[in-house]
């Protein structure tokens, strides 16, 4: 056993043993029970993937297969697996907690608004709202992660006779509309081949509305989805829209000069700095009440600027051909909230919220919202004094339907890391089907009502058996200069209300390979809106705890069984090391 070494001044060192990973006494009773003198056959492997993995429709070959992929190790037995290549295979890349093979596999044939559908705020800021650079760049790093709506931001140039994306009336610099464009076109179906819906804010007087219609109509061509009626009457499938670049906005408002950019910088002295919170980001808001480990920072509140309400003077100045092109009409309309969530039966429509004015609409209007999704589409965008380019609780709009969940997808933070979590479902395409109960109502005319009180359906049960990679992926002082790190693991449920949870493994200290091996079960309501959140935490005695890693699964993906569960960055990219090895179980 290898030893390390820590130096604490000139004169003294601490030397720590470097435990070598051994597999946990779970794993190695399992391997008692389905091998024979030391060896495990291609036939007891089989029997352990139907049996402990779940995989009730694995065949000898694909056992014998899993047996193939280890041969290049030193430590293979040619009879089949000895518990350390059994271990070996059990913390592998080739034992997933979620199944690649599984591909897209929900109905993909039902209208658009039967879907969650991965959603981008702001697409083409590079840093914060207010002075960061605007670029195609992000676009298509979203794009290529599989977002599929994309949000672009159009105004005239100085000299009104072009067109620039940009973030209104703030410092950001801007980038050519026809760029962006090009960008879209070269990167949409690169992830996925579903639909990419861009989303305008117009702010366009009508002679550069019909220079932007000849701009998308030239770049897009065949692919562009334009319906021509004035409004649809039921929106499409994703699957008939294959590979189709589709335009939703308001319609055509009068133009808006450009106010003075101190109206931005003004608000910003309202708004709490947050460069003083943690790095990975305060618990979510919503998140806290079975909480004891962690301290809410607090949140933003001020409105966003943002404006859906129809100019009815506008289409005397509008242009025809930039009408033609909108596929999914946007707008508030006249009157309140009561007003805004009626459904036409004669047509379908977007309307947006600020999650501020989604906070208050649940309280009165929760089932509404759900009813008005079932067949019209919501999208939800952050409050405008989130400077910082932060993002907000995602589930108060899944849980009421609502499809456009729309982030600031440059930053980092818990509630990116559930967005990226709840779209690994359906095999990444960035479409997921809504539960049914979200689709329609019951016998007796109700519907969803993500307050009710509702029985378990399920309880799972994670098993946290150990860690091991950081040592390989970090500096060995980066989490501690005199010692190895103290890890501790936090586990938990993101859904409704009710299913909300997060607990928390014991910490262990100066130990590179943590083996905590301890059991958690969570009672699930309603394990269709279930991500499982799981991070790893270094505890510091004097400052803050350091980040260790972090993930997000959906919790109706999960394989069953003994899993070795990758771990990310703040930023979500995958370490090349660091993984848990878990156990999931439906009781």
């Amino acid at each position: 056993m290898s030893k390390q070494t820590y130096r604490v001044c000139f004169c003294f060192r601490r030397r720590f043993r470097l435990a070598a990973s051994e597999a946990p006494a779970d794993v190695k009773e399992i391997f008692g029970r389905y091998s024979e003198n030391g060896v495990m056959s291609v036939d007891q492997l089989r029997r352990f993937l139907v049996e402990v993995q779940g995989e009730e429709n694995a065949t000898l070959e694909d056992a014998q297969s899993l047996m193939d992929s280890l041969k290049h190790l030193n430590i293979f037995h040619r009879r089949g697996f000895n518990l350390e290549t059994f271990f070996k295979y059990l913390f592998g890349d080739v034992n997933p907690p979620l199944n690649p093979k599984l591909g897209v596999h929900h109905d993909m044939n039902a209208p658009l608004s039967h879907y969650f559908i991965y959603t981008g705020h702001n697409s083409y800021l590079t840093g914060n709202q207010l002075s960061s650079d605007c670029s195609d760049v992000p676009i298509i790093n979203a794009l290529r992660s599989g977002v599929r709506v994309i949000e672009l931001d159009i105004w005239p140039n100085s000299r009104n006779d072009d067109v620039n994306v940009l973030h209104g009336r703030t410092l950001t610099t801007p980038v050519q509309l026809i760029k962006c464009l090009k960008s879209i076109k070269e990167h949409a179906f690169v992830a996925s081949e579903y639909p990419v819906v861009i989303t305008l804010e117009d702010h366009l007087t009508p002679d550069l509305q019909a220079k932007v219609a000849e701009m998308i109509t030239q770049t897009f061509g065949d692919i562009l989805f334009s319906p021509g009626s004035e409004c649809l009457r039921d929106f499409p499938s994703p699957e008939s829209l294959k590979r189709r670049i589709i335009i939703s906005t308001k319609p055509p408002k009068e133009y808006l000069q450009a106010k003075d950019v101190k109206v931005q910088e003004n608000d910003s002295k309202k708004g709490k700095d947050s460069s003083g919170r943690e790095a990975w980001g305060s618990e979510l808001k919503g998140f806290e009440a079975k909480m004891d480990d962690d301290k809410d920072d607090g949140d933003f509140d001020a409105e966003d600027d943002e404006d859906d309400g129809e100019d009815p003077k506008a289409q005397q100045n509008e242009a025809p051909e930039y009408r033609r092109l909108i596929a999914i009409h946007a707008g508030k309309g006249k009157g309140g909230m009561k007003d805004w969530l009626k459904v036409d039966p004669d047509k379908v429509r977007r309307l947006s919220l600020s999650e501020q004015e989604l906070e208050k609409a649940i309280i009165t209007y929760g089932t509404d919202i759900v009813r008005f999704t079932q067949r019209n589409l919501l999208r939800v965008y952050p409050k405008g004094i989130r400077f910082d380019s932060s993002n907000y609780n995602p589930l108060i709009g899944w849980t009421h339907g609502a499809q456009m969940v729309a982030f600031n997808m440059q930053g980092y933070g818990r509630s990116l890391w559930l967005m990226h979590g709840m779209f690994k479902a359906n095999g990444g395409c960035g479409y997921v089907k809504k539960p049914e109960f979200l689709l329609q109502a019951d016998s007796n005319g109700n519907v969803f009502d993500p307050k009710a009180i509702l029985p378990v359906k399920t309880t799972l049960r994670v098993t946290v058996y150990m860690g091991e990679g950081w040592y390989y992926d970090f500096k060995h002082t980066h989490f501690d200069a005199y010692s190895p790190p103290d890890f501790y693991a936090r586990v938990g449920i993101a859904g409704v209300p009710a299913d909300t949870i997060m607990k928390k493994t014991k910490t262990l200290e100066d130990n590179w390979i943590p083996t905590w091996d301890e059991v958690f079960e969570f009672p699930l309501t309603v394990p269709e809106l279930a991500l499982l959140r799981i991070e790893v935490h270094e505890y510091d005695m004097s400052e803050k705890d350091d980040f260790g890693g972090q993930t997000c699964l959906p919790v109706q993906e999960l394989k069953r069984g003994i899993r070795a569960v990758p771990l990310h960055s703040r930023k979500g990219e995958k370490y090349n090391s660091v993984k848990l090895l878990m156990r999931f179980e439906f009781v």
